[in-house]
Parts: C-alpha cells; structure tokens; sequence
C-alpha cells in the first residue's frame, strides 16, 4: 500500500503595495557624532622616587581610596646602564607606598633613543609582560625616559586591552618641553619615522627636573629647539625671553632651563586643547614647523642626528626660506640665526645638500617633502615664518629657494 503523498502548499503571492520598494541605496545615512572629554595634568616635581614624595602615589591611587593599583615600569636603559640605584630606588618606593601600588614585576629595561621605536619585538615583550602580569584598563604604565622610550611604550600601552593608562615620566628636556606632554605614540617602520602609531592622551605626565642634571650637552641642548619652534610661531615673547636667557641655557643654567620647559609645555598643551584638531584629522600641523627636513635628516644621518638637533637645523632652513620667499624680514631671520648659535646649535651638515637637484633620489632631502605629506594624509601643508611669533601655511614650495637657502646655511657654517 502506498502512504499517501502529503500536498504541497504554494506560497500566496506577495501584496507588493505591502513591500517599500526604495532601494537600499536610497536609504538617508544615520548620522553618529560624540565628544570624549580627556583630562590630564603635567606635574613638575623633583625627586620623584624619593619616600618623602607622594606625588607618584596620589597621582595612581589617590589617598589609597581603593584597593593598591596594578602598576609596570618600563625604564630607558640609558638611565640605569652605570648604576641601578634608579631600579632600587623604584622597588623601594613601590614598598613604601604598597597600599596604592604593586609592582607586576621588576622595572623593564629596553634601549633608549631610536632603537627603541625600531624593534617591533620590544611591543611584544611588553605586551607579553603585561598579559603575564595580568593588567587591566584601569593598571597603570610608566614609562620613564627620553621621547623615543614614550613614544614605543605609549604605543604598545594604547594597543593592550584597547588602552591601558599611561604615566609618562620624561628624561630629557626634549620630552619634558614637546613630546611628553603631548597626545601621540608611535614606532618607526618600513624606513619611515613614526609610521605606527595612536592617537591617546596619557593619563598623567610627571617631570622630575633632578634626571635633567645627569643630561650630557646634546640631550640637555636638543630639547631647547622644541622651545624655539613653539616661540617662534606662536609667542613672540617667548622668543625674547630664550633669545636673552641663550647664553644660561647653552651653559646649563638649572631655572633658567626650568622656566623653559614650563613655558613650552604650558603652549604645547593651550594647542593641543584649542586649536580644533588635536587628532590630526586635517592635513596641518603647526608644531611641526622645521620638521620636513629633520625627519629626514634623522634618516639620511642613520640618527647620527638627534631629533632636536636636526630640528634646529630644520628650523633654521624654514627660517632662512621664509626670509628668501618675502615673508620674514631680514633682521627677524638673522636672530633666528643667531639664538641658534648662541645655544650651541650646529646648523649645516653635509646630508642637508645631498641630490638636490634629483628630488626623488633615495638620498635626497626633498625626498621628505614627500614623505610629509603622505604622512599628512592630504596636500602638503609646511609651516613657514611671517613674523616671529607668527606662523604661515603654505600649500606649495619653491625647489630652487630651497637650494639658494640650503647654500645660504652651507656658506655661513660649513
């Protein structure tokens, strides 16, 4: 006997007046916007590890309101190469003050200066010491050293866990005046500087003026130039007062050196806060006047250069394009000049004038023109000189100036 086959039932035809026939390319988009407040403090202390200095435990833990604060420091080993009194003086710091926090492990040493943000395995052995030590959104990082070592730690605390909280305790003056107040992390790659990289404000900085007495000249000279690009496009008086306090800062005057980095740090922060773009979205960055050709002298020197040193050189080329250009006048461009000198700057080397007139040579500095604005995202925006304490954008450059001035710099000081 056969089963019987059961029906088969047809689907009912579809009313179409029941069914939006608007393509869904049609559809208006959904319009999301936000804002993130970030709030944070620059400190000035000195002796920070002291025991007899709180500030480093108020700022992680407040009055020990809650239970002690995972932490982990990552420390320069330029700092510590000749002694570890600064490891001890950590460990023992971190005892005094256990009930705010804990340390997950010894202090890490990784290299100072570029080193550091050219080995992408340093970002992993920290990330694998932080899984290990099992740190969370709200541990803390510290970061002590100059701006190559915050630039490599801040990058690999922002990409654990989505952002652990960084404290950045700079080393330099470089650090402590420009670099460590600011919002950016980074690490070099395919042979460009700063390739990688977040945008992600640190939870607190600390500047400790005593690690500024062990500077060498050139760590203690470099960050002066920061200084100078601030004042030059954005303070007028600020300028004066480095132009007369040139002489003590070349000669490592102490106040004299504090008043410097409290003034840069205070505009580094007023631009970063008010002036509209603090991520970059846009294709201008002011304070980066000078910095076209110092990122890439860093390069064609194989870092020979430091930052702040090649910055000075970048200053000084911007400056003297500016005057040959029309928009600076001569006795403006010639103090420029002058405070360079006076704070020990050398303001010429030969990779300055390497293949100028083959602009996409691998050699040549033009080569970084490019390379800024491809960084930049969108059309080449330089800061120029219209006046001390006043800057300019312009979208456009003149090769040939830019030799004439290059030639300019060679003759006065090769």
């Amino acid at each position: 006997m056969i089963a019987a086959i059961p029906s088969i039932q047809s689907t009912p035809p579809i009313d179409s007046t029941l069914v939006d026939s608007t393509p869904p390319s049609e559809l208006p988009p959904i319009q999301q916007r936000f804002s993130v407040p970030f709030h944070y403090q620059v400190h000035f202390t000195t002796g920070l590890f002291q025991r007899t200095n709180p500030l480093l435990a108020e700022v992680v833990n407040p009055h020990a309101q809650s239970v002690s604060k995972k932490v982990m420091v990552i420390v320069d080993q330029g700092l510590v190469q000749s002694s570890d009194a600064l490891v001890h003086q950590i460990t023992e710091y971190a005892q005094q003050y256990e009930s705010h926090l804990t340390l997950i492990c010894p202090p890490m040493r990784v290299p100072g200066g570029e080193a550091s943000k050219n080995d992408q395995a340093l970002i992993e052995q920290i990330h694998t010491a932080m899984d290990a030590g099992r740190l969370c959104r709200h541990s803390y990082v510290l970061a002590i050293g100059g701006g190559a070592v915050l630039d490599m730690v801040g990058y690999a605390a922002a990409t654990a866990h989505r952002g652990i909280r960084l404290i950045r305790i700079p080393t330099t003056v470089l650090a402590q005046n420009d670099s460590g107040v600011g919002v950016k992390n980074s690490i070099n790659a395919f042979g460009k500087k700063n390739f990688l990289g977040t945008f992600a404000p640190p939870f607190a900085v600390l500047n400790d003026f005593a690690f500024l007495e062990s500077l060498g000249d050139r760590d203690w000279r470099g960050g002066i130039a920061e200084a100078v690009k601030v004042s030059l496009i954005k303070d007028a008086d600020f300028f004066q007062q480095i132009e007369r306090d040139a002489i003590a800062l070349n000669q490592r005057n102490m106040p004299a050196m504090q008043q410097l980095i409290y003034d840069c740090s205070r505009l580094h922060m007023d631009h970063i806060a008010n002036h509209g773009d603090p991520f970059e979205m846009g294709s201008s960055r002011p304070l980066d006047f000078g910095h076209w050709a110092a990122h890439r002298l860093e390069y064609l020197t194989n870092y020979r250069l430091r930052h702040g040193e090649a910055v000075a050189i970048g200053l000084a080329l911007d400056s003297t394009y500016s005057y040959l250009t029309g928009l600076l006048d001569e006795p403006s461009w010639m103090r420029i000049l002058t405070t360079l000198e006076s704070l020990g700057f050398d303001l010429y080397v030969p990779e300055l004038s390497s293949y100028l007139t083959q602009p996409d040579h691998p050699r040549s500095l033009f080569k970084g023109l490019h390379e800024f604005r491809e960084h930049l995202g969108g059309e080449l925006t330089i800061m120029l000189l219209k006046s001390i304490g006043q800057g300019i954008e312009v979208h456009q450059v003149n090769l040939m100036k830019y030799q004439e001035a290059i030639a300019l710099l060679s003759h006065r000081y090769s």
